[in-house]
């Protein structure tokens, strides 16, 4: 792996939002992108960052702050490489104009998730489905392209999975979440909503979850992917917590693993090679712990600059073989995180040479 001779400018999309706002976070002093410019809607256009935005968390960066937010056209942003925090209601249409207009698009949105052609990818669990760029571009025409990264709820569940599915066979897979309240933006949830409460709905996520698994750890052929023969069952829970989704799971497998062997596999799994080493990469990306009292979102959402998943309380299941639980934090390794990871797996790989400034 060769670090980029140069730094890549890269924009943000979306980017007053909170999932916006943690984008510019991770990307202040990223030894391989340049942030050089944001946008948003109209009603933000024309001002600058710091007006334009109820900043959230820590501080501001100054580099950023006196940035013009631009509209989210790619008449407007000429940036190569654009992490897109854009929502599902406005992104088809935004992301699909900057890939036809030959721009990168790393998207956190839905929209394109589980087309045929449009990698959806976790680095370190399906790496390797990036090769889908070929099809998408000689298919659609488009110069550009687009890569997704997974719900930030199947995020912790694939990881989880993906070492327990390569060993043994995941078959099927009752699956009851706990989501922060940050993954529903900001404002998000109202206080009096979720103080003291647990919200039994969060709209779309089951069916989410649910699917996107299956393409998420399938295998790539020359026909596409070829999805994991899971099926799955899925509660989703908004709960009066920060930053963090915890996941419970009932795992059924192919050819049953003890608690132990499962454990073993776990500890040793470091995923798709070419990841480890990357700017963003947590070593190990799984962390698992002995205590029957974790994960817990306050102590372990932060492991791994908040891009490593916790796992714990690996058992026996009496339905099915094994039981388990698993967290991460949602805003950095489910939502922004991801992308700037997913980049920086096509710098490593060489899929964005052509971007690079002469």
């Amino acid at each position: 792996m060769t670090d980029p001779v140069t730094r890549l400018p890269v924009a943000v999309l979306g980017a007053t939002g909170a999932v916006g706002q943690a984008f510019i976070r991770l990307l202040e002093g990223h030894p391989w992108f340049d942030l050089v410019e944001v946008a948003a809607s109209e009603r933000s256009a024309g001002k600058t960052y710091r007006d334009a935005t109820h900043w959230l968390e820590g501080m501001m960066p100054d580099a950023v702050a006196g940035l013009t937010v631009t509209m989210c056209d790619p008449s407007a942003v000429r940036a190569p490489l654009v992490f897109s925090a854009l929502d599902s209601s406005v992104a088809g249409d935004v992301e699909a104009a900057f890939a036809k207009a030959g721009r990168v698009v790393l998207s956190n949105a839905k929209n394109f998730r589980m087309m045929s052609d449009v990698p959806l990818v976790i680095p370190e669990v399906n790496g390797d489905h990036l090769a889908l760029l070929a099809e998408q571009r000689r298919a659609r025409g488009w110069t550009g392209a687009i890569v997704t990264n997974a719900n930030c709820a199947v995020t912790v569940i694939a990881m989880a999975l993906a070492p327990l599915h390569a060993a043994f066979g995941v078959k099927k897979l009752f699956v009851s979440t706990m989501q922060a309240v940050s993954g529903a933006g900001y404002p998000g949830v109202a206080s009096l909503d979720i103080l003291g409460n647990v919200i039994p709905y969060i709209g779309d996520e089951e069916p989410k979850i649910e699917t996107e698994l299956t393409k998420l750890l399938g295998r790539f052929s020359d026909t596409g992917i070829v999805p994991a023969d899971i099926v799955t069952s899925a509660h989703a829970n908004r709960v009066p917590v920060e930053h963090g989704h915890t996941v419970c799971m009932s795992v059924g497998f192919e050819r049953a693993p003890t608690p132990e062997q499962a454990t073993e596999v776990l500890r040793a799994w470091r995923g798709y090679a070419p990841v480890q080493g990357l700017p963003s990469a947590p070593s190990p990306a799984l962390v698992l712990h002995d205590a029957d009292n974790r994960p817990q979102p306050r102590r372990d959402a932060p492991v791994g600059r908040g891009m490593a998943v916790t796992i714990g309380r690996v058992r026996r299941d009496h339905l099915f073989d094994l039981r388990l639980v698993a967290m991460s934090h949602n805003v950095v390794r489910g939502a922004a995180g991801g992308s700037i990871l997913n980049a920086e797996l096509m710098v490593a790989s060489g899929q964005l040479r052509a971007l690079q400034p002469a």
